[in-house]
This record gives structure tokens, C-alpha cells and sequence, in this order.
């Protein structure tokens, strides 16, 4: 009896270390979305960076393609607005993106959205973990899987199998999304699956020192490849879009699609610059995901409102001209 419960206990042991998840683009199995798939229903509207060393372990490293600072410095945030389209920006060592979208992601059946990368083929992989927020301040993580050796560095145009990861962004190929489920995060404190209203992308330092080492949500090291040190290193952020999403922003939906005025810088974190496209007087609410008023002010052409006394997060500008013009602009605060 004992010769076969230590039997059954290596199977399964066995069983998980190699667990085979869904496979490259193309194979049986395989969960990648492309870009131009009916199911997707929105996709990135607002972009909030925060870069990455070029190379993690030396820190002093400049690229000499792009020379003047040590970290990754290609593309902008701009480059992730809408439809995948093999334009990135680059998030260097550890670096990572907020994005933001037209209406809140909701939890449906199936996958709620898809996030891409720029991999050149199927095996050259680079890695990040994805998180939500309900608030754009606190975000909670997706489990996530890396079943790659540990016993060899993957060097920096090393291959990975798309079988052996497991909830990460970079899983697929260019124009491939690789797609999250919500439901994964039902048991979570701190978030709302029918109420998401920001998505980070966090690169993965798939270096396997013990100085710069990552863990999935297994306790297993991740290995991808390291180190890419370039203004192009890390992960490179293509698109996220959206398959299921709702309406409700918090904010009345009464309002008008016409643009009457324009804010930057946006994101921010010390102040905003408000410039109305036509002459005149309006009246403006500051106000957080919850709709609560948090500044309200008169002004004429152009005002400049100070921003840097309010917490990181996703915020509306609400607001109206003398002639009865409605209109909502979304911001970051960073």
C-alpha cells in the first residue's frame, strides 16, 4: 500500500512539472487571438509608461543606438493605442505599462481580453506578468506559470516553448494576442472582475541569478531570454484589446462625443493644461472612477489645475461650455 501511494504521488508530481499549456500559433490547442478577430470589441485608448534598465546587471549601460540613457528607449506610449499593429514601445528590464480603456473590461465566459507582443516567431519569447485594477491604484496579478528550465540562462535570443508558460503576456508571436480570463482572479481581494478600468504589463527579468531572479506564482524561477540590452530590450508592448466589456464608467452617459477641449500633459503627476478649441466660458469637475467631485472651477480659454496633492489613478475631467456642450475627458495620474 505504501509502495503505490508513493507511486500515485510521483505521477502527479511528474504530471505538473510537465504540464503541457496551450501551444504556439497555429498548433492544436493553441489560445492565440489575432488581431483582426470578431471578438475583439475595444482596445486601448491611454498609455502610462515607466521604463526599465536597458540592462538590469549593469546599469551604467547605454546603447550606442540610442545613446544618453540607460534605459530602454524605444517607441512611446502611443504606439499602444488601438488595433495591434507590430508598433511597440519597448519596457526595458522590468519597466511597465498602464493601460486604459474606453469603458470598464467585465468578466463574461471565456477570455475578457488580449494582450500583444511583437515576437518575431514562435519560439523567441519575452515574458511579463499582467495585472487589473478597479481603481487604477491597487491591481491584483494573474497567476502565472513558467515551467522552463532553471539549470541554463536563456541567453538574450534564446527560445522558449510556448507549452511549458502559462499566464504571461509575450506567448505568442506578432499580431497573435495572448488572452486572460478574469475568472482567474474571482477568489482575489481587492479587485472588482466586473469592473476593470486599467491593465499593467510588467516585464519579466528572466534572468536566473539570484540577484535579478523573477518568480511565477508557483514559487518557480523564470527563465526567458536575458540579457537583451538594447533601447529595444524587454518586453515590447503592442496592443491589449478587448473582448468583454460594459459601459459604465461612472460617469454620466449623457454626455456629448464632440471634443471641445484638450488637456497635456496626460499622464501627469504635478499639474494638467486645460485649452478649449473655441472661445468662451466653461465650467469643469475634477472627479475619481466613482464619479465623486473632486475640484470644480470656472474658467475662460485655458486654466491650469495643479494635481500633484491626488493619489495615482484614473480620473475625469466633466464639464460643459456656456453653450450647453457637454463633454468628458479621461487622465492619469502617476
Amino acid at each position: 500500500m505504501k509502495k503505490f501511494t508513493f507511486l500515485f504521488v510521483l505521477i502527479l508530481f511528474n504530471l505538473s512539472v510537465f504540464a503541457q499549456y496551450p501551444p504556439a500559433v497555429g498548433q492544436i490547442g493553441s489560445t492565440a487571438i489575432y488581431k483582426d478577430s470578431s471578438v475583439f470589441i475595444d482596445w486601448a485608448v491611454m498609455c502610462s509608461i515607466t521604463r526599465g534598465y536597458i540592462n538590469i546587471s549593469d546599469t551604467s549601460f547605454e546603447d550606442p543606438a540610442y545613446p544618453g540613457t540607460n534605459k530602454a528607449s524605444f517607441g512611446d506610449s502611443a504606439a499602444v493605442y488601438g488595433i495591434a499593429d507590430n508598433n511597440t514601445i519597448s519596457l526595458g528590464d522590468g519597466g511597465s505599462a498602464v493601460v486604459s480603456f474606453n469603458h470598464p473590461i467585465v468578466n463574461e465566459a471565456g477570455f475578457d481580453f488580449a494582450v500583444f507582443e511583437n515576437s518575431f516567431d514562435d519560439m523567441f519569447l519575452e515574458l511579463a506578468y499582467v495585472e487589473v485594477s478597479s481603481d487604477g491604484i491597487h491591481f491584483v496579478r494573474f497567476p502565472s506559470v513558467s515551467l522552463t528550465q532553471t539549470t541554463t540562462q536563456i541567453q538574450g535570443f534564446g527560445t522558449l516553448d510556448a507549452t511549458q508558460i502559462h499566464n504571461f503576456a509575450g506567448k505568442y508571436k506578432v499580431y497573435y494576442g495572448t488572452p486572460f480570463d478574469l475568472s482567474d482572479l474571482q477568489d482575489s481581494t481587492g479587485i472588482d472582475i466586473s469592473h476593470i478600468i486599467a491593465v499593467k504589463i510588467i516585464d519579466v527579468v528572466g534572468s536566473i541569478s539570484e540577484l535579478y531572479k523573477n518568480y511565477d506564482s508557483q514559487g518557480h524561477i523564470i527563465n526567458d531570454p536575458f540579457p537583451t540590452p538594447f533601447g529595444t530590450g524587454g518586453f515590447d508592448l503592442d496592443a491589449v484589446g478587448v473582448i468583454n466589456n460594459s459601459t459604465n464608467t461612472g460617469i454620466s452617459d449623457n454626455i456629448s462625443e464632440k471634443r471641445i477641449i484638450s488637456i497635456n500633459p496626460n499622464p501627469s503627476s504635478n499639474y494638467i493644461n486645460i485649452n478649449t478649441l473655441n472661445p468662451g466660458k466653461y465650467q469643469i469637475q475634477l472627479m475619481d472612477i466613482s464619479a465623486k467631485v473632486l475640484k470644480q472651477l470656472n474658467f475662460e480659454d485655458k486654466i491650469s489645475i495643479e494635481i500633484s496633492d491626488l493619489q495615482k489613478g484614473i480620473y475625469f475631467i466633466k464639464g460643459n461650455d456656456e453653450n450647453g456642450n457637454t463633454f468628458s475627458e479621461k487622465i492619469i495620474i502617476y
